[in-house]
Formats: structure tokens, C-alpha cells, sequence
């Protein structure tokens, strides 16, 4: 049977809600307050085990603390194997302090924490069809696991995200890239065979294909793009052509950004048929 794997970051999002965000030296008391399950990698790998009944699992680090066995009990309630997410005693959980206005734009503060203790690198790779990566674990690490996964005959995805030079031995280990607009404009990448572009509002471009975004109602694009990569992963994963798969993660992110928060506006695999119907 496939499976897929994902590679990354496990943060928990502190969302606080204010009627500004504080200049320096400034205090102002907020009117809301969330914590929601975040990360690239723990959000691709949530929405792609809501979208899928392919096994999923979730390759990670956290720290010995709540925060982490609440980020891993998150993922396991979708059906997501978090057997490779060790937790480590060097440092803390990875956490983003989010402070959001009135008028939706944030201050984002993120300590990576466990995120950046990969000390111990296993070969978690047998059996995978379909590994994702992103750039929120050291670059090292990701380097070493791609080559791992390629070695293993998998399809391999990396979401070059946040933007950094790539080193050569990494993109020999990698069959697409998934940047968005600006990653792409710092990478110097076009899209091509081996080049997925995500713009936003504008859709998406893999080589020739181009499909645009389905009509909605914008209410937060967190982790749209991270919806994106699970979903068109899923696809591939279950035998869909490029241009299929690239519809299919389409109507998933485009669902998403109807709903607030990161994995929160996952979508299932239902309303993504549903959807698909009443086209």
C-alpha cells in the first residue's frame, strides 16, 4: 500500500487577539486568546490525513513539555502515525506568538525550539510513495532525509519555505518544487517539470498546466499553501494525473481559507468531493 510521509516543524500557534498590534515599549490588553496546532510540516501532514485514507505519518521533533504531547495527541486523532515525532530534552516545544488587530494584520514571533534539535536522523523511509518537506528544520537535516526518501524510490515534494540557497545535493534529492511567488522570485525559479508555482488569488503553475483558484470568500489564508502541498500529494499518491491533482488541491486550500486558524481549516475529503460535484 502507498503512504505518505511528512517531514517537519511541530509549533503551537498563541494567537492573541487586539484591537492593535503594540509598539515598542507598549501595552494593550487583548480581547481573545487561542492556541492552535501549527507548523508546516504538522499542518500538511493533518490536512493530507483529512483528505485521505492512504496512511499518513508525521516525522517531527517536540519537547518533553504539554505543548508537544498536545501537538502529537492533534495529529493521531486524524489517524496521523506520529511514531517518528520523538520528543527531545534539549529544548522546548516550537511555538509562534501570533498578536493579531482588529483589521487581520499579525506580529508574528516564532522560538523554533524543538523544531532545530535533530541530534538523532533514522531512515523512516521504507514503503513511502510520497515524502513532503519544508525549510522550518535545519537545512541539514532536510538535505540528508531527502536523500534518504530518494533512495527509497519515493516521489519526493519540498515547499522551499521560509526562502533559503539550496544547496545542490538537496534539489538532486528533490522531484518537485513547490514555492509560492515571492520564494520563487528569491530561488530565481520559473515553473517547470520539476517547478510547481502557487499565486495565490492567481492559482497555480506546474510546467504548461495552470489551474486558477475556485471562487470564495477569503477569511484567513493561513496554511493555505501548506493545504495545497497535502492535498496535491494526496492526489498524486492515489494515482491522479498532475492536472487532477492540481484541481484537487485547488478546491482544498480554496476551502480552507473560509475557516480561521491553520489545521482548523483542514478540509475533509467529503466537502472537497462535495465540492467537486457541484461544479
Amino acid at each position: 500500500m502507498s503512504r505518505l510521509v511528512v517531514v517537519g516543524s511541530l509549533n503551537l500557534d498563541l494567537v492573541l487577539e487586539c484591537e492593535r498590534i503594540p509598539v515598542p515599549g507598549e501595552t494593550v490588553l487583548a480581547s481573545g486568546f487561542r492556541q492552535i496546532p501549527g507548523g508546516k510540516g504538522a499542518n500538511q501532514a493533518y490536512a493530507a490525513a483529512r483528505l485521505t485514507s492512504v496512511p499518513v505519518a508525521m516525522v517531527g521533533r517536540v519537547g518533553s513539555d504539554s505543548f508537544g504531547a498536545a501537538l502529537r495527541q492533534n495529529l493521531a486523532q486524524v489517524g496521523v502515525d506520529t511514531r517518528d515525532v520523538l520528543t527531545v530534552d534539549e529544548a522546548p516545544t516550537g511555538i509562534a506568538i501570533i498578536t493579531v488587530d482588529r483589521g487581520g494584520q499579525n506580529s508574528i514571533v516564532v522560538s523554533s525550539g524543538a523544531n532545530f534539535v535533530w541530534n538523532q536522523i533514522d531512515d523512516v523511509f521504507a514503503g513511502a510513495s510520497f515524502v513532503l518537506f519544508q525549510l522550518e528544520t535545519p537545512l541539514e537535516a532536510v538535505t540528508t532525509m531527502a536523500g534518504m526518501a530518494k533512495a527509497h524510490g519515493a516521489f519526493t515534494i519540498l515547499d522551499p519555505a521560509p526562502a533559503r540557497p539550496l544547496p545542490q545535493q538537496l534539489l538532486d534529492s528533490i522531484d518537485l518544487l513547490t514555492p509560492n511567488e515571492s520564494e520563487a522570485a528569491a530561488l530565481g525559479l520559473a515553473p517547470d517539470e520539476k517547478v510547481l508555482i502557487k499565486q495565490g488569488a492567481s492559482g497555480s503553475t506546474w510546467g504548461e498546466l495552470h489551474v486558477p483558484t475556485i471562487p470564495v470568500e477569503a477569511m484567513d489564508t493561513t496554511a493555505a499553501g501548506d493545504t495545497y502541498n497535502a492535498a496535491l500529494a494526496v492526489a498524486l499518491c492515489e494515482g491522479e494525473s498532475r492536472l487532477a491533482a492540481m484541481q484537487f488541491a485547488t478546491i482544498a486550500a480554496g476551502l480552507s481559507v473560509t475557516r480561521i486558524g491553520a489545521q482548523t481549516s483542514a478540509p475533509t475529503r467529503a466537502e472537497v468531493e462535495s465540492y467537486r460535484l457541484k461544479r
